[in-house]
């Protein structure tokens, strides 16, 4: 018998495939960041900066909202990170620092995060603001090292199981922590605090603690950078790779009528993710318990409605389950723009978390259905997928803090992001879910 010739650095990475201990180690990752997320982006840090800000702050000469300001934070963070993120991808690629940037942004993250304790008061504006974009940095740019990890640690035929416990780990941690939060906001007495407002920064060192804390464990658990040396053509593959794949996305209509879609409908989703909490805080009077509430049932009902959606794309096709999502999502931004009182927010709340879940899920599935066979370049477009991603949410935060600058309510913001899932809707409807054979 022929003796089978075995390459060292291929035997070397498989070696490191599909090993419990280090699956759940990246799974923990997941537990650490996923706080960050939902605590500081959704639950608690957006109604604590309304308290603290003024209603009209003057940034660079001008005259704008604290929401406002908020919504172009958000904006100006992921920006920066659409606008870097292939060279991130290139070096995680080439460089073999993937632990090493990963490391980076998780301490950059987590160390802004406990940051703002600081900000108390108008004094400490600058401070708020600057410790918010580079937490929002180093969650999204930690995600790209994070994704990276997760060929290099499983089979294929095992990333999206794996991908799913790192899902439900986030789930999980975030939860526990957010209840841990409420506890300690709602019962500020307890622990010394004079109102429950002057315990809220406790959330945020708490937060980055659980997040560089818990980062410790698959620091020490996934496999160590391999450390190549630095070149030109590394770091500028990232963008060639992102040319390359929008060139052939034109060349392919329906993918390219299907991507249009997908930019239009995430801004207006991400728009209402990421700005839920101020709308309901400055315009129902909402406390940071009620908003707590209201976040806890945005997650429980997403649970739920990511798999009735995927029961319905099963029995439909992926096409009228999306269709029928974007429905939903005009139909709350309608009701967003008449709902008085906060019993009514709640059940709209439950309304998006019935859809939120399955939105995202279902169009990250659906377009892996619309790559080509048998491509061996997936990563490439997904890394494509992914600055889409981010530009969208810059242009929907964007977009709700300009309407909301030039029409002084927040409910026209939230009736003009209607606008962007009737797009949506139109272009959705000529998508033909087929594999392209090209």
């Amino acid at each position: 018998m022929k003796e089978e010739i075995v390459n060292p650095a291929l035997a070397a990475i498989n070696a490191t495939k599909n090993q419990p201990r280090i699956l759940q180690g990246w799974a923990f990752f997941d537990w650490a960041n996923s706080a960050y997320a939902l605590v500081i982006t959704v639950a608690i840090f957006p109604g604590y900066f309304l308290h603290i800000t003024a209603d009209k702050v003057k940034i660079l000469g001008l005259t704008i909202s604290d929401s406002a300001l908020y919504s172009y934070s958000l904006s100006f963070a992921y920006l920066l990170i659409a606008l870097v993120s292939p060279l991130l991808s290139g070096i995680a690629d080439y460089a073999g620092r993937k632990k090493s940037f990963l490391r980076f942004f998780t301490t950059l993250g987590a160390m802004a995060c406990m940051g703002l304790l600081f900000f108390t008061n108008m004094h400490t504006l600058w401070i708020g603001v600057s410790c918010f974009i580079l937490a929002t940095i180093g969650f999204s740019g930690g995600l790209v090292f994070y994704n990276a990890f997760l060929p290099e640690i499983a089979t294929e035929d095992r990333y999206d199981k794996v991908s799913a416990t790192g899902f439900s780990y986030g789930f999980a941690g975030s939860i526990i922590l957010l209840v841990t939060n409420l506890v300690i906001i709602q019962n500020f007495a307890w622990f010394g605090f004079s109102e429950s407002l002057k315990a809220v920064p406790v959330a945020f060192v708490m937060v980055g603690l659980w997040w560089l804390g818990f980062a410790q464990i698959p620091f020490r658990r996934l496999p160590e950078d391999a450390r190549h040396p630095y070149s030109k053509h590394m770091m500028k593959h990232g963008y060639e790779e992102v040319k390359l794949i929008a060139a052939r996305v034109l060349a392919q209509p329906n993918m390219l009528r299907f991507l249009s879609a997908f930019f239009f409908a995430n801004a207006g989703t991400q728009s209402v993710l990421y700005l839920a909490s101020i709308f309901a805080e400055k315009e129902l009077h909402f406390n940071t318990s009620n908003l707590i509430v209201l976040i806890l049932i945005l997650q429980i009902v997403g649970i739920g409605g990511a798999y009735f959606f995927a029961w319905v794309s099963s029995k439909r096709g992926n096409k009228f389950a999306l269709v029928s999502m974007l429905f939903v999502w005009t139909l709350i931004c309608f009701g967003a723009y008449v709902v008085k009182t906060g019993l009514d927010f709640y059940f709209l709340a439950a309304c998006v978390g019935l859809v939120m879940g399955g939105m995202q899920s279902l169009a990250r599935a659906t377009y892996a259905k619309l790559l080509p066979e048998n491509t061996p370049d997936t990563a490439s477009y997904f890394s494509f997928y992914d600055i889409l991603d981010k530009l969208s949410t810059v242009m929907g935060t964007f977009v709700f803090g300009l309407i909301e600058t030039i029409s002084g309510g927040m409910r026209n913001s939230v009736l003009s992001l209607a606008v962007f899932f009737v797009i949506s809707i139109f272009i959705m409807w000529k998508v033909k879910v087929t594999r392209n054979l090209a």
